[in-house]
């Protein structure tokens, strides 16, 4: 796929991010990009129906310049979605199957044994991590070795072989997907993996309207084929204008209060002292600053709210803590314990 638009006009939020510390620069590429967004959905409303709530939660994690996590069970189309972003958003897409015989070296590439005019050398071979938007199905299949391979990548953008480190290409997205019932054969995503996931998004099944519309756009004799209505460049710019918005200190203040209250070792609440057995860390709060900042650029806002912050509580911190087994045991539910600190945000 191209990782640009032939032709495509340039717009504000194309230039240099050198500019965008005037605020009249900042509203002038707010609604430059409000512009695009409502063509992206578009173009994605015309593959992907009846997920509205995943499809924005994606676009955020894109728009911070962050990697997803998709849970949900087969067939609620994961991996469409992945195949049409990379499309809508002009980006070069691989995709890698995960399975229990995946190796490192599928993933980041090795080196090879050339031989030309005599001589010997060795000459690298890029894996399929070298695109713009990764999408890794099941992940959880492969084991933690060859998981581990994308820990540099997701955090880095680069990869070592032999000790030479590779940049990849930019922008650089993972969207994995997992399934949350088929447990036989599977390894559990390590905790330093999962906390680089910027979100967690559950997939659930569409609704009435959304699985008639889609029975009838997909069972007959032609399929709709997503178009292109970003570049790469784009989106970029896109990024760098997120990290520019302001913040208001009382959202600045909520993200602190729900991420620290989340952690037994400074929480207020006896319910997360009592039954969380860790909690998540600073870079929880990184992600919840960015992604709130991304949602409302989303909506066409010039800053974010504390709704943006309830809204994105549960995919930011459900996969970075973890209950006791007596919480567990008990029948306590993480969601639920989110929420209950939500509620206290005021």
């Amino acid at each position: 796929m191209s990782g640009g638009m032939a032709g495509a006009p340039h717009s504000v939020f194309d230039r240099s991010a050198a500019g965008l510390d005037d605020p009249n620069a900042i509203l002038t590429a707010t609604e430059a990009l409000s512009d695009r967004v409502v063509r992206v959905r578009a173009a994605i409303g015309q593959v992907i129906f009846g997920q509205n709530e995943v499809v924005d939660q994606t676009l955020i994690t894109l728009l911070s310049g962050g990697h997803v996590l998709l849970v949900g069970v087969p067939g609620l189309g994961k991996s469409r979605l992945v195949e049409t972003l990379g499309v809508v958003m002009g980006l070069a897409t691989k995709r890698i199957q995960f399975t229990p015989d995946l190796m490192p070296a599928d993933i980041v590439g090795s080196e090879v044994l050339d031989e030309t005019e005599g001589r010997r050398s060795f000459r690298f071979v890029p894996g399929p991590v070298f695109c713009q938007l990764l999408m890794a199905d099941e992940i959880n299949r492969a084991s933690p070795r060859t998981q581990s391979a994308l820990l540099q990548a997701m955090q880095e953008q680069r990869v070592a072989v032999s000790g030479v480190e590779h940049p990849l290409p930019r922008p650089f997205h993972v969207l994995a997907t997992q399934n949350p019932i088929e447990q036989e054969g599977t390894y559990p995503l390590p905790e330093a993996q999962l906390d680089r996931f910027l979100l967690e998004v559950t997939v659930s099944y569409p609704d009435l309207d959304a699985e008639r519309t889609m029975l009838l756009a997909t069972t007959g004799a032609t399929d709709a084929k997503p178009v292109q209505a970003m570049t790469a460049e784009e989106l970029m710019g896109a990024q760098a204008l997120v990290r520019r918005l302001p913040v208001g200190e009382s959202v600045l203040e909520a993200i602190l209060s729900l991420v620290r209250g989340c952690r037994p070792e400074t929480a207020q609440d006896d319910i997360v002292k009592q039954h969380v057995a860790w909690g998540p860390g600073p870079r929880a709060a990184q992600a919840l600053m960015l992604a709130c900042r991304a949602r409302a650029l989303l909506d066409g806002r010039l800053a974010p709210s504390i709704d943006d912050v309830a809204a994105l509580a549960r995919p930011v911190l459900r996969h970075r803590m973890a209950l006791s087994f007596s919480a567990r045991a008990d029948g306590v539910v993480l969601t639920d314990v989110i929420d209950r600190l939500v509620g206290h945000l005021g």
